[in-house]
């Protein structure tokens, strides 16, 4: 009778631990499908496009064959056939900081002033998120059209008014197509970021900044020892996104200036294209992996740093 019953009772154990393992793994079956397409569409076609980036796969070359460095070393090379990997590099992280910091400061700035303390408030919500609904393509070819040196709607806006010597070829002289392009993508994503900036600042309880004022604090001493501090899990989602989009930027540079005037705003993306375009899709890949690697460090480094100085509420 008692191996009968101690029977019975591994059994039921048995039981036990197959349902807790079924009930563990029921969640999976709802992702699988979406992991699937993910690995197949994303995962894979990247581990074969780091992999033929060290062979000297091209439209000029009958197969392919293995090459270590080679394509690598090439682009670390200041000129290379007359083509400057390095400086897309540089431009492509340039953009990336010049870009978080504009946003993510008009952000903020925008999400105190919405906040509260302003009449109409969600229409100016509206407002300012409206540029985020638009597609990057759209967003370049509006603002290609208005900064057109001379049918453009900004120059004969200031001819008009008395200031044609501010009028500018925004988007062909070196000195400013850069600046053109920051405010107009500044222009895009600012009301994204402000969204997120408003969540966060919803989320802090009015109580503190009750406590602050009775201590004599006023809105500058608010502003950094209550609010940033509280808010910087907003932080580092509009930071992290934005240094991301700025890694991969394409479209907005594509549309407004097709790296030009010359190769002078050409970033990775937009040189990756016309290296494939060229026929040399080994070094194409290759600079897709390096874009691949600064993105995972950059990321990581930045989610650990802003997670040591997160403040819970």
């Amino acid at each position: 009778m008692a191996s009968v019953a101690l029977t019975v009772t591994e059994e039921k154990k048995r039981t036990r631990r197959k349902k807790s393992f079924q009930q563990k793994l029921y969640p999976f079956h709802f992702v699988l499908g979406a992991l699937i397409l993910y690995g197949f569409l994303y995962v894979i076609p990247s581990l074969m496009g780091i992999y033929y980036s060290f062979t000297d796969w091209s439209q000029f070359n009958q197969g392919i064959h293995f090459v270590g460095l080679a394509n690598y070393k090439a682009i670390f090379v200041e000129d290379n056939a007359g083509v400057h990997y390095v400086q897309y590099i540089f431009n492509t992280l340039k953009f990336t900081g010049i870009t978080t910091v504009l946003k993510g400061v008009i952000a903020l700035g925008l999400a105190l002033l919405v906040n509260k303390g302003i009449r109409f408030k969600n229409i100016h919500r509206g407002l300012i998120f409206l540029p985020a609904i638009l597609s990057f393509i759209v967003t370049g070819l509006v603002f290609k059209s208005i900064l057109h040196p001379t049918t453009g709607l900004l120059n004969h806006l200031l001819t008009s008014i008395g200031l044609e010597g501010l009028a500018q070829s925004w988007l062909t002289d070196p000195s400013w197509v850069f600046t053109s392009i920051y405010a107009v993508d500044a222009w895009k994503g600012v009301g994204y970021l402000m969204t997120i900036f408003l969540a966060g600042l919803q989320t802090i309880p009015e109580e503190y900044y009750e406590a602050a004022e009775i201590d004599g604090a006023r809105f500058w001493r608010k502003l950094f020892h209550v609010t940033f501090p509280l808010l910087m899990p907003a932080v580092m989602v509009t930071t992290v996104l934005s240094v991301l989009y700025g890694l991969r930027v394409f479209d907005i540079i594509y549309v407004l200036t097709n790296g030009g005037p010359g190769d002078l705003t050409d970033v990775l993306y937009t040189v990756v294209l016309k290296t494939f375009g060229y026929g040399y899709y080994a070094v194409g890949s290759a600079l897709s992996s390096i874009l691949f690697v600064f993105m995972i460090i950059i990321g990581y480094f930045m989610i650990q740093f802003m997670i040591k100085n997160e403040v819970e509420l």
